[in-house]
């Protein structure tokens, strides 16, 4: 036998050496290496758990729980060197121990397999990375709280197909962002549930015949959903990254509509907004230039989360049970969005907060295009005209004071009583966008009150301690 191959976990049977192009294909360490504190800390529970079955011995227990702390310390200070050789985390924290404790370090594995172990170490950073993305996620909703509290008042179009519909509040608008990050906060907490399984005592496929408790382990590392019920399930599902995967995907669409906004109310056509330059960059030929560069990116980096979902989804469609390679391709797209992802939202708390809100830009911007129109319509409905002709008679004021230059409030009373006889002096208190906007008190309308109300409670459950 070589050398190479009698250093193997799994090298016993083999008497070649690993081709070096196998050994770089199949290494995993240059990312795998991100699960170090998962794989010491299920490591340490899992033989916390064999010596109270009497399956390991308390001393031996005791020195692979100490010998772990130190290779953790070892890891965090960067004195380990990471080797193609040893393939993955969990080899490489074991050579790393054996060095350390001696043959004691062996019996470590006793009762498990690289199959249920690296399924647990996954299911432990994708529980922390949801802790970790909720926590995002507050913090941008905070901001988006914020922002339209300092703006309660600020009246802004509301768009349909990108064209000036009816006048809302700015406020409203954001709070239909802190909505969608409702939903995506919720989807993680399910996401979170499915995950907190524990895997680890399913072993290579068909479970282990030491008389171990997984349950106790599983309270140990905080699985509240237990452990998992079919062995050949435990080691071979990754529905759990799957589905964090996609909650991102859709989160990152969220970010990216809203990313969007801001790069069109940044412009110059809109003047909405004005972003700090801490989050703009310049041109390197026009000194003019003011981009939004980060909102820009937050719009591109949408098109690699959701290529991690797709590349995940296409490597366990055609999976048979039970552990298969292919699963090592499980990791990168789910650290990639995660990170991703991340990366956006604690860029899009701050951005917000620094962006200058120009109220008079969007009040301006209300008071062309006509807004009102539906206010008239709306007005000669209730004055008993039927909905379809007052919305006619609606869009012939529209094309009246187009051809004129003029708004609908510009209009005179001589010129409304030739389209209908139904209308007097009251319409042109309701064409105020004021009055509109006010008029809109169905549930989660944009009237003043709704709004003020939605923002209190939003502040309530964002801050609850306030």
């Amino acid at each position: 036998m070589s050398d190479q191959a009698s250093q193997k976990q799994w090298g016993g049977r083999f008497t070649e050496p690993t081709h070096e192009l196998m050994e770089r294909i199949n290494a995993s360490i240059f990312f795998d290496r991100r699960l170090y504190a998962q794989d010491i800390r299920a490591s340490q529970a899992h033989a916390a758990m064999l010596a109270r079955q009497g399956i390991l011995s308390l001393d031996d227990a005791v020195a692979i729980i100490q010998g772990l702390d130190q290779v953790k310390q070892e890891i965090e200070a960067g004195e380990i060197k990471w080797r193609v050789s040893l393939e993955d985390i969990h080899t490489h924290v074991e050579a790393r121990l054996r060095e350390l404790i001696g043959e004691a370090a062996g019996r470590l594995h006793t009762a498990r397999s690289r199959n249920d172990q690296v399924a647990t170490d996954l299911r432990l950073w994708v529980m922390q990375a949801c802790r970790d993305l909720d926590q995002a996620l507050l913090e941008y909703q905070r901001a988006l709280v914020e922002l339209g509290q300092a703006h309660v008042g600020a009246i802004m179009p509301g768009y349909t197909h990108l064209q000036r519909a009816q006048p809302i509040l700015f406020a409203h608008h954001l709070l239909a962002y802190v909505e969608m990050a409702w939903r995506d906060r919720e989807r993680l907490a399910d996401c979170y549930r499915r995950t907190a399984v524990l895997p680890l005592g399913a072993a290579a496929l068909a479970g282990t015949t030491h008389p171990i408790d997984p349950f106790a382990v599983a309270q140990d590392l905080g699985f509240s959903g237990g452990a998992c019920g079919n062995s050949l399930d435990a080691v071979s599902d990754r529905d759990f990254a799957a589905e964090l995967l996609f909650v991102l995907a859709l989160c990152q669409v969220h970010l990216s509509r809203l990313a969007e906004e801001l790069v069109l109310w940044s412009t110059s056509e809109f003047g909405f907004i004005r972003l700090s330059d801490a989050f703009t960059t310049g041109s390197s030929i026009m000194p003019q230039k003011k981009n939004p560069d980060a909102a820009e990116l937050i719009r591109g980096k949408t098109g690699r989360v959701l290529g991690d979902l797709v590349a995940l989804l296409t490597v366990l469609k055609g999976l048979p049970l039970a552990y298969n390679k292919d699963l090592q391709e499980d990791k990168e797209p789910v650290f990639d969005a995660v990170q991703t992802v991340l990366d956006c939202l604690r860029v899009l708390a701050p951005m917000l907060a620094g962006a200058t809100v120009r109220e008079e830009a969007m009040a301006q911007a209300v008071k062309e295009g006509f807004l009102n129109a539906t206010e008239l319509a709306d007005y000669l409905a209730a004055k008993g005209v039927p909905f379809r002709q007052a919305h006619e008679i609606a869009g012939r004021a529209v094309r009246l004071a187009e051809q004129s230059g003029r708004t609908l409030e510009e209009l005179t009373l001589d010129e409304y009583k030739s389209l209908s006889s139904v209308i007097e002096q009251d319409v042109f208190p309701v064409l105020e966008a004021e009055h509109a906007i006010d008029r809109r008190i169905s549930p989660g309308g944009t009237a003043g009150e709704n709004v003020r109300a939605a923002l209190n409670l939003a502040r309530k459950r964002l801050w609850p301690e306030s």
